[in-house]
């Protein structure tokens, strides 16, 4: 079995695309707390950081999956 088709690996990239997708909504709030001056920008920027550190944590869940190595049947 590749490392392609592990059934951990896959859900790993899975698992980073959600955090790529976090991270971009985070900086999507750091740009309205900023430049585009939308809203509250306290609340925009905690919304930040809370979308950041989950991302973060996705991120870690991702590496954890690949640490495990691929499964064996």
């Amino acid at each position: 079995m590749s490392a392609s088709d592990d059934p951990l690996v896959a859900l790993a990239q899975r698992v980073r695309v959600l955090a790529e997708e976090l991270a971009d909504l985070a900086l999507d709030r750091l740009f309205d707390a900023t430049e585009r001056g939308a809203g509250d920008p306290k609340v925009k920027s905690a919304e930040e950081r809370r979308l950041t550190r989950a991302a973060r944590a996705l991120e870690k869940a991702a590496a954890d999956l690949e640490a495990l190595g691929p499964l064996e049947d």
